[in-house]
């Protein structure tokens, strides 16, 4: 590849790094000021965990729904951008809107559920139709280091999260929702020019070959994407403070919660090597290994230096699985259905999500009887589902050895 190709490439997955990160920053955020914007309007502290929950839902349906129209739009130069610009622009309008709207009082409460259903459904375009990008116009080798590139900007958003709440705790919400917003849409609209840029180095035959029919493995791999992604959120999102807090003191926990996103971001770039040469499959399933001896190192730690290695593995373990995936689905989707394989994976992501929350919601955590179900329903996520794809992508190596 040309120096100029690999400056094209770098030009891409930089800017779905930022896409993602400032998406998932305006997510924080949303999530940091969610319970004042509801008190504010009347709605009660335990029905904020529902909205939430509503949220994942609609993410579960939109997110695929949207990759299959990326997948549609983008058969034309250009129209993929302003698809992705016009439904950020209501995104980024109705999440604009919240804090003035909450902000009337009691009678703005039809109005707020209104605006968030909203900005969920349309907020749903800034996930896996600017990925699809990478599997329909870049050379598949390139593909998994330009995903890793865009899932830092995921794992970033992570680690400064805790952070971001400490700082935007006691402000007004007026001020940060408009300027995650503002930098969301301009960052939103920039994808027509990078659209069309990386649509002039395209190869032709990428885009004249006939799409494939999908077979088993893709419900495989979103199969096993929402079994993975139910162990990271009961691990990280439920687990890792209360590991924490046998050693630290709850000031402690806005410096120490980063760590697995420290591994996260670190490990994604090499692994990205062995994705390109290996396939996504072998790497989800060793990483499912690696991380659910890591939970379980977590568990058992008799030390905080001890813990912060486990989770530091641990968080290595999810950015190779999750990084593996969206190479996979985009490897596994050409072409013609990027869009639909992708958002599948992210669906797959949002229903985790709301999973855990219904736990959460239901309070699994302090039943003496589930807790410890919750504790080590990880390390069963993780390791049985990362056996499976090694079985799998075993197989497929093996088929593909007798077929050479």
């Amino acid at each position: 590849m040309s120096t100029k190709a690999d400056r094209a490439v770098n030009r891409t997955g930089v800017y779905l790094a930022v896409l993602q990160l400032v998406f998932t920053l305006g997510w924080t955020t949303y999530l940091i000021y969610l319970p004042k914007l509801c008190a504010d309007v009347g709605i009660a502290p335990s029905t904020v965990i529902l909205i939430l929950m509503m949220d994942q839902a609609i993410f579960t349906i939109t997110d695929t729904a949207m990759g299959m129209a990326a997948d549609r739009i983008s058969i034309l130069v250009g129209r993929l951008g302003v698809f992705v610009g016009v439904l950020a622009a209501i995104s980024c309008a109705a999440f604009v809107a919240l804090p003035y709207v909450a902000g009337t009082g009691p009678g703005a409460k039809v109005w707020l559920i209104v605006l968030i259903v909203i900005w969920a459904v349309t907020s749903s375009a800034l996930r896996a139709p600017p990925l699809t990008l990478l599997g329909r116009y870049r050379a598949q080798p390139s593909v998994p280091f330009l995903t890793a590139l865009a899932m830092l900007g995921y794992g970033i958003a992570g680690a400064v999260s805790p952070y971001l709440g400490v700082v935007l705790r006691d402000h007004d919400a007026r001020l940060p929702f408009v300027l995650s917003g503002a930098v969301l849409l301009l960052t939103a609209l920039a994808l027509s020019g990078i659209e069309r840029r990386v649509a002039e180095e395209v190869q032709p035959e990428r885009l004249a070959a006939p799409a494939r029919r999908l077979g088993a493995v893709p419900m495989f791999l979103i199969a096993s994407m929402v079994l993975l992604s139910l162990g990271y959120q009961l691990h990280f999102n439920i687990n890792s403070a209360p590991f924490y807090l046998r050693f630290a003191k709850p000031n402690e926990l806005q410096w120490l919660m980063p760590v697995f996103w420290i591994g996260f971001n670190i490990a994604m770039f090499p692994a990205s090597i062995v994705v390109k040469h290996r396939g996504g499959l072998i790497v989800m399933g060793g990483a499912g290994l690696l991380g659910a001896f890591a939970i379980v190192a977590a568990e058992i730690a008799g030390s905080l230096n001890v813990l912060i290695v486990a989770q530091f593995m641990a968080g290595a373990a999810w950015g190779c699985m999750l990084m593996s995936a969206v190479s996979a689905a985009l490897a596994i989707g050409e072409t013609g259905a990027e869009g639909k394989v992708t958002g599948l994976v992210f669906s797959a992501l949002a229903l985790a999500t709301f999973a855990r929350m219904a736990a959460v919601a239901g309070g699994l955590q302090k039943l003496p009887d589930y807790a410890p179900l919750v504790h080590w329903a990880p390390v069963a996520c993780w390791s049985v589902t990362g056996a499976g794809l090694l079985v799998i992508a075993a197989s497929r190596l093996q088929r593909g050895v007798k077929s050479a």
